[in-house]
Protein backbone atom coordinates (compact mmCIF):
# COMPACT_ATOMS: atom_id res chain seq x y z
CA UNK A 1 0.00 0.00 0.00
CA UNK A 2 1.99 2.94 -1.30
CA UNK A 3 1.16 6.60 -1.59
CA UNK A 4 1.62 9.62 -3.80
CA UNK A 5 3.66 12.62 -2.66
CA UNK A 6 3.19 15.69 -4.85
CA UNK A 7 2.09 13.37 -7.62
CA UNK A 8 5.07 11.01 -7.38
CA UNK A 9 4.51 7.38 -6.41
CA UNK A 10 6.27 6.02 -3.30
CA UNK A 11 6.13 2.36 -2.29
CA UNK A 12 5.91 3.08 1.44
CA UNK A 13 3.97 1.04 4.00
CA UNK A 14 2.07 2.60 6.89
CA UNK A 15 4.33 4.27 9.46
CA UNK A 16 3.22 3.05 12.90
CA UNK A 17 6.31 4.20 14.80
CA UNK A 18 4.76 7.59 15.54
CA UNK A 19 1.51 6.04 16.82
CA UNK A 20 2.78 3.45 19.29
CA UNK A 21 2.31 0.63 16.81
CA UNK A 22 -1.28 1.58 16.06
CA UNK A 23 -2.71 1.54 12.54
CA UNK A 24 -4.40 4.86 11.71
CA UNK A 25 -6.57 4.97 8.60
CA UNK A 26 -6.46 8.21 6.62
CA UNK A 27 -9.64 9.88 5.38
CA UNK A 28 -10.67 9.92 1.74
CA UNK A 29 -9.89 13.20 -0.02
CA UNK A 30 -12.30 13.17 -2.99
CA UNK A 31 -15.75 13.81 -1.52
CA UNK A 32 -18.03 15.06 -4.31
CA UNK A 33 -21.57 13.70 -4.65
CA UNK A 34 -23.64 12.49 -7.56
CA UNK A 35 -27.14 13.92 -7.08
CA UNK A 36 -30.37 13.63 -9.09
CA UNK A 37 -30.10 17.18 -10.48
CA UNK A 38 -26.37 17.80 -10.22
CA UNK A 39 -26.61 20.14 -7.25
CA UNK A 40 -23.88 19.97 -4.62
CA UNK A 41 -24.08 17.26 -1.99
CA UNK A 42 -23.07 17.47 1.68
CA UNK A 43 -19.43 17.94 0.63
CA UNK A 44 -17.56 18.83 -2.53
CA UNK A 45 -18.66 20.60 -5.69
CA UNK A 46 -21.80 20.69 -7.79
CA UNK A 47 -21.99 19.40 -11.34
CA UNK A 48 -22.30 15.64 -10.97
CA UNK A 49 -25.78 14.78 -12.18
CA UNK A 50 -27.04 11.19 -12.00
CA UNK A 51 -27.00 10.14 -15.65
CA UNK A 52 -26.87 6.55 -16.94
CA UNK A 53 -23.56 5.78 -18.63
CA UNK A 54 -21.72 8.81 -17.27
CA UNK A 55 -19.91 7.16 -14.33
CA UNK A 56 -17.43 4.32 -13.98
CA UNK A 57 -16.67 2.34 -10.83
CA UNK A 58 -13.19 1.04 -10.00
CA UNK A 59 -13.09 -1.76 -7.42
CA UNK A 60 -11.12 -4.61 -5.94
CA UNK A 61 -13.01 -7.84 -5.29
CA UNK A 62 -10.76 -8.36 -2.27
CA UNK A 63 -11.48 -5.03 -0.59
CA UNK A 64 -14.40 -4.83 1.87
CA UNK A 65 -14.81 -1.09 1.29
CA UNK A 66 -15.09 -1.56 -2.48
CA UNK A 67 -17.36 -4.57 -1.95
CA UNK A 68 -19.98 -2.30 -0.40
CA UNK A 69 -20.27 -0.36 -3.64
CA UNK A 70 -20.58 -3.50 -5.76
CA UNK A 71 -23.39 -4.73 -3.54
CA UNK A 72 -25.30 -1.44 -3.82
CA UNK A 73 -24.73 -1.38 -7.57
CA UNK A 74 -26.36 -4.83 -7.62
CA UNK A 75 -29.19 -4.06 -5.16
CA UNK A 76 -30.17 -0.90 -7.00
CA UNK A 77 -29.93 -2.42 -10.47
CA UNK A 78 -27.23 -0.02 -11.66
CA UNK A 79 -25.12 -2.50 -13.65
CA UNK A 80 -26.26 -1.07 -16.99
CA UNK A 81 -25.93 2.53 -15.79
CA UNK A 82 -22.50 2.33 -14.13
CA UNK A 83 -19.85 0.09 -15.68
CA UNK A 84 -16.97 -1.31 -13.68
CA UNK A 85 -13.26 -2.12 -13.76
CA UNK A 86 -11.73 -4.69 -11.38
CA UNK A 87 -8.09 -4.64 -10.30
CA UNK A 88 -5.81 -7.66 -9.83
CA UNK A 89 -5.93 -9.15 -6.35
CA UNK A 90 -2.17 -8.66 -5.79
CA UNK A 91 -1.19 -5.22 -4.54
CA UNK A 92 2.50 -4.93 -5.39
CA UNK A 93 5.14 -2.23 -5.51
CA UNK A 94 2.97 -0.02 -7.73
CA UNK A 95 -0.15 -0.54 -5.62
CA UNK A 96 -3.39 -1.73 -7.23
CA UNK A 97 -2.90 -2.69 -10.87
CA UNK A 98 -4.85 -3.96 -13.86
CA UNK A 99 -2.40 -6.80 -14.49
CA UNK A 100 -4.30 -9.52 -16.40
CA UNK A 101 -5.69 -12.31 -14.27
CA UNK A 102 -8.81 -14.20 -13.20
CA UNK A 103 -11.61 -11.78 -12.42
CA UNK A 104 -9.73 -8.69 -13.64
CA UNK A 105 -11.71 -6.25 -15.79
CA UNK A 106 -9.30 -3.83 -17.51
CA UNK A 107 -9.60 -0.06 -17.40
CA UNK A 108 -11.41 0.59 -20.67
CA UNK A 109 -12.10 4.23 -19.77
CA UNK A 110 -8.66 5.68 -19.01
CA UNK A 111 -6.51 2.70 -20.06
CA UNK A 112 -4.42 2.97 -16.90
CA UNK A 113 -2.02 0.28 -15.76
CA UNK A 114 -2.16 1.36 -12.11
CA UNK A 115 -4.83 2.94 -9.94
CA UNK A 116 -2.50 5.70 -8.76
CA UNK A 117 -2.58 7.06 -12.33
CA UNK A 118 -6.27 7.88 -11.85
CA UNK A 119 -5.36 10.06 -8.88
CA UNK A 120 -2.71 12.05 -10.72
CA UNK A 121 -4.98 12.40 -13.73
CA UNK A 122 -7.52 14.06 -11.42
CA UNK A 123 -4.97 16.03 -9.38
CA UNK A 124 -1.38 16.03 -10.74
CA UNK A 125 0.13 17.11 -7.39
CA UNK A 126 -1.97 14.74 -5.24
CA UNK A 127 -0.47 13.72 -1.90
CA UNK A 128 -1.99 10.82 0.02
CA UNK A 129 -2.86 7.15 0.01
CA UNK A 130 -4.23 5.58 -3.17
CA UNK A 131 -7.36 3.61 -2.34
CA UNK A 132 -10.40 2.08 -3.93
CA UNK A 133 -13.30 2.17 -4.62
CA UNK A 134 -13.24 5.09 -7.01
CA UNK A 135 -16.29 6.59 -8.68
CA UNK A 136 -15.10 8.24 -11.91
CA UNK A 137 -16.87 10.85 -14.04
CA UNK A 138 -16.29 10.03 -17.70
CA UNK A 139 -17.58 13.44 -18.75
CA UNK A 140 -15.33 15.60 -16.55
CA UNK A 141 -12.54 12.99 -16.49
CA UNK A 142 -12.05 13.23 -12.72
CA UNK A 143 -12.59 11.23 -9.55
CA UNK A 144 -15.99 12.04 -8.08
CA UNK A 145 -15.43 10.19 -4.82
CA UNK A 146 -13.17 7.63 -3.20
CA UNK A 147 -15.24 7.37 -0.03
CA UNK A 148 -17.20 4.10 -0.05
CA UNK A 149 -19.68 5.15 2.65
CA UNK A 150 -20.75 8.10 0.50
CA UNK A 151 -20.72 6.22 -2.80
CA UNK A 152 -23.25 3.71 -1.46
CA UNK A 153 -25.54 6.54 -0.40
CA UNK A 154 -25.32 8.01 -3.89
CA UNK A 155 -26.18 4.62 -5.36
CA UNK A 156 -29.02 4.26 -2.84
CA UNK A 157 -31.02 7.24 -4.08
CA UNK A 158 -29.35 9.46 -6.69
CA UNK A 159 -30.34 7.27 -9.65
CA UNK A 160 -33.91 6.52 -8.55
CA UNK A 161 -35.38 8.93 -11.09
CA UNK A 162 -33.15 7.44 -13.79
CA UNK A 163 -34.60 3.95 -13.43
CA UNK A 164 -32.81 2.36 -10.47
CA UNK A 165 -34.43 -0.59 -8.71
CA UNK A 166 -36.74 0.57 -5.89
CA UNK A 167 -35.44 0.19 -2.36
CA UNK A 168 -34.24 2.62 0.29
CA UNK A 169 -31.41 1.37 2.49
CA UNK A 170 -31.05 4.68 4.33
CA UNK A 171 -34.67 5.54 5.23
CA UNK A 172 -35.15 8.94 6.86
CA UNK A 173 -36.89 7.56 9.94
CA UNK A 174 -33.85 5.41 10.75
CA UNK A 175 -31.07 7.91 10.05
CA UNK A 176 -30.04 8.41 13.67
CA UNK A 177 -30.08 4.70 14.49
CA UNK A 178 -28.23 3.72 11.30
CA UNK A 179 -25.60 6.38 11.94
CA UNK A 180 -25.08 5.16 15.50
CA UNK A 181 -24.67 1.55 14.38
CA UNK A 182 -22.34 2.62 11.58
CA UNK A 183 -20.13 4.46 14.05
CA UNK A 184 -19.76 1.33 16.20
CA UNK A 185 -19.26 -1.02 13.26
CA UNK A 186 -16.80 1.19 11.39
CA UNK A 187 -14.49 1.96 14.28
CA UNK A 188 -14.53 -1.37 16.06
CA UNK A 189 -15.25 -3.96 13.35
CA UNK A 190 -14.67 -2.72 9.76
CA UNK A 191 -11.52 -0.90 10.79
CA UNK A 192 -11.02 -2.99 13.92
CA UNK A 193 -9.75 -6.00 11.98
CA UNK A 194 -7.10 -3.77 10.38
CA UNK A 195 -6.17 -2.22 13.71
CA UNK A 196 -5.53 -5.75 14.94
CA UNK A 197 -3.79 -7.05 11.83
CA UNK A 198 -1.58 -4.06 11.08
CA UNK A 199 -0.59 -3.36 14.70
CA UNK A 200 3.16 -3.47 15.27
CA UNK A 201 3.19 -3.62 19.07
CA UNK A 202 1.54 -6.08 21.43
CA UNK A 203 -0.34 -3.33 23.23
CA UNK A 204 -1.75 -1.88 20.02
CA UNK A 205 -2.80 -5.34 18.84
CA UNK A 206 -4.53 -6.22 22.10
CA UNK A 207 -6.35 -2.89 22.16
CA UNK A 208 -7.65 -3.47 18.66
CA UNK A 209 -8.62 -7.10 19.00
CA UNK A 210 -10.30 -6.58 22.39
CA UNK A 211 -12.42 -3.73 21.08
CA UNK A 212 -13.24 -5.79 17.98
CA UNK A 213 -14.61 -8.75 19.91
CA UNK A 214 -16.43 -6.57 22.42
CA UNK A 215 -18.25 -5.05 19.46
CA UNK A 216 -18.93 -8.43 17.86
CA UNK A 217 -20.41 -9.70 21.13
CA UNK A 218 -22.68 -6.65 21.33
CA UNK A 219 -23.80 -7.20 17.72
CA UNK A 220 -24.38 -10.89 18.43
CA UNK A 221 -26.67 -9.89 21.31
CA UNK A 222 -28.46 -7.30 19.18
CA UNK A 223 -29.15 -9.84 16.43
CA UNK A 224 -30.53 -12.30 18.99
CA UNK A 225 -33.39 -9.85 19.56
CA UNK A 226 -34.10 -8.53 16.06
CA UNK A 227 -33.75 -9.52 12.45
CA UNK A 228 -31.37 -6.78 11.33
CA UNK A 229 -29.13 -4.24 13.01
CA UNK A 230 -31.79 -1.53 13.18
CA UNK A 231 -34.91 -3.68 13.41
CA UNK A 232 -37.00 -5.58 10.87
CA UNK A 233 -35.75 -3.73 7.76
CA UNK A 234 -32.41 -4.32 6.10
CA UNK A 235 -30.40 -1.10 5.77
CA UNK A 236 -26.97 0.11 4.73
CA UNK A 237 -25.77 -0.67 8.27
CA UNK A 238 -26.26 -4.39 7.63
CA UNK A 239 -24.40 -4.33 4.32
CA UNK A 240 -21.53 -2.32 5.81
CA UNK A 241 -21.10 -5.01 8.47
CA UNK A 242 -21.55 -7.91 6.03
CA UNK A 243 -18.48 -7.17 3.92
CA UNK A 244 -16.29 -7.60 7.00
CA UNK A 245 -18.14 -10.65 8.33
CA UNK A 246 -17.91 -12.56 5.04
CA UNK A 247 -14.11 -12.11 5.09
CA UNK A 248 -13.69 -12.78 8.78
CA UNK A 249 -13.21 -16.54 9.02
CA UNK A 250 -11.42 -16.94 5.64
CA UNK A 251 -8.92 -14.13 6.31
CA UNK A 252 -9.13 -11.97 9.42
CA UNK A 253 -9.29 -14.82 11.95
CA UNK A 254 -5.89 -16.16 10.87
CA UNK A 255 -4.09 -13.51 8.85
CA UNK A 256 -4.98 -10.60 11.17
CA UNK A 257 -4.86 -12.67 14.39
CA UNK A 258 -8.53 -11.96 15.15
CA UNK A 259 -8.82 -15.41 16.68
CA UNK A 260 -10.72 -15.16 19.95
CA UNK A 261 -13.70 -16.62 18.10
CA UNK A 262 -14.84 -17.35 14.56
CA UNK A 263 -18.04 -15.94 13.10
CA UNK A 264 -19.31 -19.51 12.72
CA UNK A 265 -19.07 -19.77 16.53
CA UNK A 266 -21.50 -16.87 16.98
CA UNK A 267 -24.90 -18.23 15.91
CA UNK A 268 -26.74 -14.96 15.30
CA UNK A 269 -23.92 -13.27 13.40
CA UNK A 270 -23.33 -16.46 11.43
CA UNK A 271 -26.99 -16.79 10.45
CA UNK A 272 -27.06 -13.09 9.56
CA UNK A 273 -23.94 -13.49 7.38
CA UNK A 274 -25.45 -16.45 5.53
CA UNK A 275 -28.73 -14.64 4.95
CA UNK A 276 -27.04 -11.61 3.41
CA UNK A 277 -24.71 -13.81 1.36
CA UNK A 278 -27.79 -15.60 -0.01
CA UNK A 279 -29.61 -12.35 -0.81
CA UNK A 280 -30.41 -12.29 -4.55
CA UNK A 281 -27.36 -11.24 -6.53
CA UNK A 282 -25.02 -10.78 -3.59
CA UNK A 283 -23.08 -14.07 -3.75
CA UNK A 284 -21.85 -13.19 -7.24
CA UNK A 285 -20.17 -10.09 -5.80
CA UNK A 286 -18.06 -12.28 -3.46
CA UNK A 287 -14.80 -13.71 -4.82
CA UNK A 288 -12.93 -15.72 -2.20
CA UNK A 289 -10.03 -16.35 -4.55
CA UNK A 290 -9.36 -12.62 -4.76
CA UNK A 291 -10.02 -12.14 -1.05
CA UNK A 292 -7.65 -14.81 0.23
CA UNK A 293 -4.90 -14.27 -2.33
CA UNK A 294 -4.90 -10.52 -1.83
CA UNK A 295 -4.48 -10.54 1.92
CA UNK A 296 -2.07 -13.46 2.23
CA UNK A 297 0.11 -12.46 -0.74
CA UNK A 298 0.05 -8.65 -0.61
CA UNK A 299 0.88 -8.01 3.05
CA UNK A 300 4.54 -8.99 3.26
CA UNK A 301 4.92 -7.44 6.70
CA UNK A 302 2.16 -9.73 8.03
CA UNK A 303 2.76 -12.89 5.96
CA UNK A 304 6.28 -12.72 4.46
CA UNK A 305 6.12 -16.17 2.83
CA UNK A 306 2.99 -15.32 0.86
CA UNK A 307 1.59 -18.80 1.50
CA UNK A 308 -2.19 -18.91 1.13
CA UNK A 309 -4.03 -21.42 3.36
CA UNK A 310 -6.37 -23.89 1.70
CA UNK A 311 -9.07 -23.52 4.33
CA UNK A 312 -11.35 -22.92 5.97
CA UNK A 313 -14.14 -24.88 4.31
CA UNK A 314 -17.27 -22.82 4.99
CA UNK A 315 -20.78 -23.39 3.63
CA UNK A 316 -22.28 -19.94 3.15
CA UNK A 317 -25.26 -21.52 1.40
CA UNK A 318 -26.39 -23.55 4.42
CA UNK A 319 -29.91 -22.60 5.59
CA UNK A 320 -29.68 -19.41 7.62
CA UNK A 321 -32.84 -19.94 9.70
CA UNK A 322 -33.73 -16.25 9.62
CA UNK A 323 -37.15 -14.86 8.73
CA UNK A 324 -38.07 -14.05 5.09
CA UNK A 325 -36.42 -10.88 3.69
CA UNK A 326 -37.97 -7.48 4.38
CA UNK A 327 -36.91 -4.35 2.50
Amino acid sequence: MGLLVDGTWHDDWYDTKKTGGRFIRTEAQFRNWVTPDGSAGPTGEAGFKAEPGRYHLYVSLACPWAHRTLIFRKLKGLEEMIDVSVVHFFMGRQGWSFEPGEGVIPDTVNHCDYVHQLYTQTQPDYTGRVTIPILWDKEKKVIVSNESAEIIRMFNSAFDQAGATPGDYYPSDLHSEINAVNELVYGSVNNGVYRSGFATTQQAYEEGVTELFDALESLELRLSKQRYLTGDRITEADWRLFTTLVRFDPVYHGHFKCNLKRIVDMPNLWGFTRELYQWPGVAETVNFNHIKNHYYQSHATVNPTGIVPKGPDIDFMAPHHREPPSV
